[in-house]
């Protein structure tokens, strides 16, 4: 189930493209230049693939949603333990885990606001 939603999402993705490419621009300075959107029922075709689109969108979110919750358990537990030895092997024990550090003059004497004249 995992891999077929991830096909769908791919499909659906593609889908999300080729409508936002095929949709005409709404405003700016192209809308001054093109043809009307009025004309023998273009207005129809731009309302069903803005439709089309905001549906994709909405598609992508709930399969994403699926493939998360059937994403089988032993891949989870594979990733993490991966994860976890990387972060062990990337993290040396002598480091200082603070943030940053300000270096401190043991006997910093201040400056002389008068100068000698």
């Amino acid at each position: 189930m995992y891999i077929f939603c991830i096909i769908l999402i791919l499909i659906a993705s593609v889908l999300i493209i080729l409508s936002v490419l095929a949709q005409s621009p709404k405003g700016g300075m192209a809308a001054n230049f093109g043809v009307s959107n009025q004309v023998m029922g273009v207005r129809q075709a731009s309302d069903f693939l803005e439709k089309f689109t905001w549906g994709l969108a909405i598609a992508i979110l709930v399969l994403s949603l699926a493939a998360t919750m059937t994403m089988p358990s032993d891949s989870i537990t594979t990733s993490k333990t991966e994860l976890e030895r990387s972060i062990e092997q990337s993290i040396d024990p002598n480091q200082s885990f603070a943030p940053f550090q300000i270096p401190v003059e043991a006997e910093a004497e201040p400056q002389e606001i008068l100068s000698e004249e």
